[in-house]
């Protein structure tokens, strides 16, 4: 079977856990074939993994290229009234997915033969959203059928900007669509729209997965940049009918965590389509420790994001050496591109807290396991979570963890660990004593934890999963069609 899998930002150029799920996902399914579809910022020229030999293409999709393949343009008049469309979708209040999906679907037509980035970059299309969201701002806003629906009154820059971001969030529109006879999205956000392409043209079946909730993640996410307030309601606005469309044309929704299914379904997903899948790991590439460190530390290690909230562990941390002058914080991880000023922000955490040489970023290991097998625990502070790699990795390794209670960290711990609220430096650290200053209690969860990973978290129980998804939804071909 040919398989299209879809995704943004993650496999193959970049490290991190839903990169892991795709490499499991592709090499542990050996019997099909997949065509990689991979949407990046600029153009990448190397991808951070081999792929596995039943990978028959890679195609990227690099949204913020500078250099795009040139088409012609078509008449005004053919793209006038998609565009038109997807404006009223973005900026009137209460309008329903299926109207953005069909202003998607005449921009799709459009963007299959003519060149739509082209059509779109003019000042008429500019003046265009200007003018229509400076109309829908001054419109009462008092009983908004979402809290996400505010949209504040645009300057011109703000305008210019969403003008400018909106022409390359379409660019996955102008694809060529897979011939595959299972379009499987790794993450909700622009890459369903590959996906889309394919249901319109060949009514391909498609199967959406949520590591995380992309739009929670999205609204985070805003939180640290420079963006102004109304360009932040324009882009929540597209990010809110895009995450909601996704959910409408997924044939199956395939959430890391039950904790997913709630938000899914809260966000107008079909209860009958979701089926949530756990990660899985395999449990001989994880060896359980049997040794600690001389030191009482604490392991982290994942990608330095944002969302993975250091700066409550470091602050954590400052709480734990005041009980433990000795303790340590090994940090392991890569610094993905863009994310430099929080790497240089945490670091000067560090400083001012007066912790440098206690706590430490070691960059990225080649061997993740000798990360867990560092500390005498291992833990996670994330603000935002799917069914995350690195707990059950760490757990698989035999170590005792806190965590923040966010996505699936519940599910996947169960009583085998610490869970504390996130974003409570006092609680994680008061939970970290508790486990650095009892080594009956740090090796009781510890071999608790890799029981659990053995009998319920496997990657041969993940792979058998999807061993009969694929056929189930691919026979599903002939019987759907949609029409947005």
């Amino acid at each position: 079977m040919k398989i299209a899998l879809l995704c943004e930002g993650t496999y193959p150029h970049t490290q991190g856990g839903v990169s892991v799920w795709c490499d499991q996902l592709i090499a542990g399914l050996p019997e099909h074939q997949f065509e990689v579809y991979a949407i990046s910022g600029q153009p990448v020229r190397r991808s951070d993994h081999d792929l596995p030999l039943n990978v028959s293409q890679l195609v990227s999709v690099p949204i913020w290229a500078a250099d795009q393949p040139r088409r012609s343009a078509g008449r005004d008049q053919d793209l006038n009234d998609g565009y038109a469309q997807l404006l009223y979708s973005l900026l009137i209040p209460g309008v329903s997915p299926a109207q953005f999906l069909a202003a998607l679907r005449k921009l799709f037509d459009y963007a299959q033969r003519w060149d739509l980035s082209r059509a779109l970059n003019t000042g008429p299309r500019a003046t265009q959203l200007y003018q229509m969201w400076r109309a829908a701002a001054r419109a009462p806003q008092d009983h908004l059928p979402r809290s996400g629906d505010l949209l504040l009154p645009p300057t011109l820059a703000d305008a210019l900007r969403a003008h400018a971001w909106l022409e390359h969030f379409l660019r996955p529109l102008s694809c060529r669509p897979s011939r595959a006879q299972v379009c499987h999205a790794t993450s909700n956000g622009l890459s369903p729209l590959l996906a889309f392409g394919c249901k319109w043209t060949y009514d391909t079946p498609v199967i959406l997965t949520e590591h995380g909730i992309y739009l929670r993640e999205r609204y985070l996410e805003l939180r640290f940049t420079g963006h102004t307030p109304a360009f932040k309601s324009f882009l929540l606005r597209f990010y809110s009918q895009l995450s909601a469309a996704a959910y409408q044309m997924a044939d199956l929704i395939t959430p890391g965590s039950h904790y997913n299914e709630r938000w899914e379904r809260q966000q107008g997903a079909v209860p009958e389509r979701i089926h949530a899948v756990y990660n899985g790991v395999n449990p001989a590439a994880f060896p359980q420790a049997f040794s600690e460190p001389s030191d009482p530390t604490i392991s982290w290690v994942g990608r330095i994001d944002p969302l993975k909230d250091l700066e409550t562990l470091i602050r954590a941390f400052g709480m734990v050496r005041e009980h433990l002058p000795t303790a340590r914080l090994r940090m392991f991880g890569s610094v993905p591109r863009g994310n430099e000023g929080y790497a240089r922000y945490c670091q000067d955490l560090i400083d001012d807290l007066k912790l440098t040489g206690s706590a430490a970023f070691e960059g990225r290991i080649e061997n993740v396991v000798s990360g867990y097998h560092a500390g005498h625990m291992v833990a996670l502070t994330s603000i935002s979570e799917g069914f995350p790699y690195t707990l059950i990795e760490a757990m698989a390794a035999g170590r005792a963890t806190v965590a923040t209670d966010v996505g699936g960290v519940s599910e996947a711990i169960g009583e085998t660990g610490l869970v504390v609220p996130s974003r409570d430096p006092a609680g994680v650290a008061r939970a970290s004593l508790q486990l650095l200053s009892d080594a009956t209690l740090r090796t009781r969860l510890g071999n608790a934890a890799r029981e659990r990973v053995l009998s319920e978290f496997t990657l041969d129980s993940f792979l058998k999963v999807y061993r009969l998804i694929y056929p189930e939804v691919a026979a599903l071909a002939p019987a759907v069609r949609w029409s947005a």
